[in-house]
């Protein structure tokens, strides 16, 4: 297994092994003891979800304002274009964005702490996407942050030839990262 930091503290870029021949591949897509030595705390999974996104579906920037998650995420088919901010005010990446290709193919996996607004955008039909969850999901804590804030200024660039993006009711009337500051967070 392979960790790579990205430029937001604690956000990792995990690449396992991966062994192929004709036959197809095999991968160890989680091991405890490998992980927690690599992140250097212990992590316990409550929750995996698995979500499947047509084309175009950009779901989030999704946060919990309390019972926070950190997240393990991964594509098993199709690809997404993944994006994390950080909503820690006393970090000193905070307001800052970092993306990410995840794909069936590249094999890559995000780590994102607790403390990060999360989402992503489906760059293929029937992309099939995991996140291993380390608190439950809370609907009544759940906030979404508006994906296209310009105080933000999230490079959305690889969208550019969509016809449309398609968001639920709760992501088109995201939160500003200006109304986010006002919750008074505390991760």
């Amino acid at each position: 297994m392979k960790v790579s930091d990205t430029n937001l503290n604690g956000v990792l870029i995990v690449e396992p092994a991966v062994f192929g021949d004709d036959r197809g591949f095999f991968t160890e897509s989680w091991n405890k003891d490998k992980f927690n030595g690599l992140i250097g705390y212990d992590v316990n999974f409550v929750q995996d979800n698995h979500s499947k996104s047509q084309k175009g579906i950009l779901r989030g920037l999704h946060f919990q304002a309390k019972h926070a998650q950190s997240k393990l995420v991964r594509v098993v088919s199709g690809s997404v274009y993944d994006v994390v901010v950080d909503l820690r005010e006393n970090s000193a990446t905070f307001g800052k964005w970092f993306g990410i290709v995840l794909s069936a193919e590249n094999k890559k996996q995000l780590w994102i702490p607790k403390g990060f607004a999360h989402g992503f955008v489906s760059l293929e039909e029937d992309t099939e996407f995991l996140y291993k969850c380390d608190e439950f999901y809370f609907p009544e804590f759940e906030y979404s942050l508006k994906w296209d804030d310009k105080s933000i200024n999230i490079d959305w660039s690889i969208i550019s030839e969509f016809e449309s993006i398609i968001l639920s009711a709760k992501d088109k009337d995201g939160l500003s990262f200006n109304d986010v500051k006002l919750l008074g967070l505390d991760f």
